[in-house]
C-alpha cells in the first residue's frame, strides 16, 4: 500500500464564485447571532452544515412488507402505495443529488490534459455516484408531479436543479452546472422497480451526460442495476450489477465497467472491473475496485500478469468447492466478504469512499452528505421554489420522527395529486413542466429531458401548488 500512487488530491479546495447571481449565503440574514435549524449552525458568518438528523430512524420491526408485496410479484412497483415506515426521509430528487457527493472528481478531470487520464477519473465519478446506496435499504419518497429540488454548494463550485417531469411513468430530470463554467452534468432517470419474491430490483433507466466545457468533451453512460435482497425474511442487503459503458463522444475513447453480481460464494460481491480503450480499440488502462470502497487504475500488462498469478493460485481450491448461488432456501444470506481491495503493483488510486459518520446506522445509513440534503434554515424559504422537496410536510414529519403525521400528510398529498389530475382530465388540459422540456440529447441523438434555464432567476409565480 505504501507504493500506491495517489492519482488525485481528495482535499480539493475551491473558492466560491463571486459572480454567482444569487446565493444562500447572501440571502440568509442572521445578525451575527447563532441560529439553529436541525443541527446546523452559523455564528459570526461561519457556516456549519448539520451532522445529524432531528430524530433517529423509525423502527420497522413491527411492520410486515409481505402483507403489501405478496400480490405484486413481477409487477412494477411505482404504482404500489407503500407505508411511510419503509421510506427514508428524502425525496428521490434529493437522492439523485447524491451523485454530486464526490464533485472533486469532476474538478480533477477538468484539470487534466490527457484524454485517457480524464476518462479514468470520469469512470471513478460514475462509480462514486452509486456508492451512497451501500446499506441504504429505505425507499426514497416518490416525487409529486412538478416537485423540484435545488442544491447550491458554493464551496464545491456548483448548483443543481431537478424536477419531476412525469408521474406515470415516473421520470425525474436534473441539471447541474459549475459556477465557474467548468462543467455541466445532467440526466433523466426512469426508475423501474420490480419485486421478485425475495428481492426488489431497481433499474435506473436513463442517460447521464457529463460535459467538460474547457475540453469540449461530452461523456454519457447509464447506471447499473440495483437489487435489495431479503425483503421478506432475513437481513436486507444490496448489490449492484450490470455493464456500464462510458463514451467520450469527442475523442472516441470508451470505458466499459462490469459491476459484478455476488456470484459463487459471494467472491464477486461489490466488485467493479473494466477497461479503457481509445478510438482504435486499444486497451489503455484497466479499472478495478469496489463501488463500496475505492477504485484503482493499472496498466493492462500489469493487470494480466497479476490475473495469471491469481488463477494459478486458486485453481486447486476451486475444484474442491461445489458451485452455489447467493439464492438460499430461506433467505438470501449476504456473503461474508472482507471489504478490502487487493492493490496490484503499479496501480493508481482514483477514488476512495468518504467514511460515514459513526451514528449513520441510526439515521437510515445516511452519509454525511445525505444528512444535509433536507435541512431548512431560517431565511431559506424565501429563496426556494414553493415546489422544493424541503417544503414537503410528509418528508419533514418523518425526518422529525413523527410517523403518524408523515402517513397522514403522504396520503393527503397523494389524494391532492389525484384530484388535480382528474381536474386536468376534465378540462382536457395537459400538464406543463416548468424547468425542463423534452428534446434531443445532442450527444446520443436520443430523446431526453433538457433544462430550459431560468430557475435561478427566482421567479416562481407560475409554479404549481402541490403541497
Amino acid at each position: 500500500m505504501n507504493s500506491e500512487e495517489e492519482f488525485y488530491d481528495a482535499e480539493t479546495g475551491l473558492e466560491s464564485d463571486d459572480s454567482c447571481e444569487v446565493s444562500f449565503k447572501d440571502a440568509l440574514v442572521f445578525d451575527n447571532k447563532k441560529v439553529t435549524g436541525g443541527s446546523s449552525t452559523q455564528e459570526n458568518g461561519v457556516w456549519e452544515r448539520r451532522k445529524t438528523l432531528p430524530a433517529d430512524m423509525i423502527s420497522r420491526n413491527n411492520f410486515s412488507v409481505w402483507s403489501i408485496l405478496k400480490k405484486c410479484i413481477g409487477m412494477e412497483l411505482s404504482k404500489i402505495a407503500m407505508p411511510v415506515v419503509f421510506n427514508e426521509p428524502l425525496s428521490f430528487l434529493q437522492r439523485i443529488s447524491e451523485y454530486m457527493e464526490h464533485t472533486h472528481l469532476i474538478h480533477k478531470a477538468c484539470s487534466l490534459s490527457d484524454s485517457i487520464d480524464r476518462m479514468q477519473v470520469v469512470a471513478a465519478f460514475a462509480v462514486s455516484a452509486v456508492a451512497s446506496q451501500w446499506e441504504r435499504t429505505g425507499k426514497p419518497f416518490n416525487p409529486l408531479l412538478g416537485e423540484t429540488y435545488e442544491l447550491t454548494r458554493e464551496d464545491e463550485g456548483y448548483r443543481l436543479i431537478s424536477e419531476q417531469v412525469s408521474h406515470h411513468p415516473p421520470v425525474s430530470a436534473f441539471h447541474c452546472q459549475s459556477l465557474k463554467q467548468e462543467f455541466e452534468f445532467h440526466g433523466t432517470i426512469y426508475p423501474k422497480l420490480k419485486f421478485w419474491g425475495k428481492s426488489v430490483e431497481a433499474e435506473p433507466r436513463g442517460t447521464m451526460t457529463l460535459e467538460l466545457l474547457k475540453h469540449k468533451e461530452a461523456y454519457t453512460w447509464t447506471n447499473p442495476l440495483c437489487c435489495v435482497h431479503n425483503i421478506i425474511l432475513g437481513k436486507l442487503w444490496i448489490e449492484q450489477y450490470g455493464t456500464v459503458e462510458i463514451v467520450n463522444h469527442s475523442t472516441g475513447d470508451k470505458c466499459v465497467l462490469n459491476f459484478k453480481a455476488c456470484g459463487m460464494f459471494g467472491k464477486e460481491l461489490h466488485k467493479v472491473e473494466g477497461y479503457i480503450q481509445d478510438k482504435n480499440k486499444k486497451k489503455r488502462r484497466v479499472i478495478y475496485g469496489k463501488w463500496t470502497e475505492c477504485m484503482y487504475s493499472v496498466d493492462p500488462k500489469f493487470y494480466e500478469t497479476n490475473r495469471k498469478s491469481d488463477r494459478k493460485t486458486g485453481a486447486d481450491s476451486k475444484k474442491l468447492k461445489q458451485e452455489q448461488s447467493c439464492e438460499g432456501e430461506e433467505a438470501d444470506e449476504m456473503p461474508d466478504v472482507q471489504e478490502t481491495v487487493t492493490v496490484m503493483p503499479g496501480s493508481a488510486l482514483l477514488w476512495r469512499i468518504t467514511p460515514r459518520p459513526a451514528h449513520s446506522a441510526k439515521m437510515y445509513n445516511f452519509t454525511s452528505f445525505a444528512m444535509t440534503l433536507n435541512e431548512l434554515e431560517p431565511g431559506m424559504e424565501r429563496l426556494l421554489a414553493p415546489t422544493d422537496c424541503r417544503l414537503r410536510p410528509d418528508i419533514r414529519a418523518m425526518e422529525n420522527g413523527d410517523i403518524d403525521t408523515a402517513n397522514t400528510e403522504k396520503e393527503r398529498l397523494e389524494e391532492k395529486q389525484r384530484a388535480s389530475r382528474k381536474e386536468r382530465s376534465k378540462d382536457k388540459e395537459e400538464w406543463s413542466t416548468r424547468w425542463f422540456q423534452m428534446g434531443t440529447n445532442p450527444h446520443t441523438g436520443a430523446e431526453d429531458w433538457l433544462y430550459t434555464g431560468g430557475y435561478f432567476d427566482r421567479n416562481y409565480t407560475d409554479c404549481p401548488n402541490i403541497y
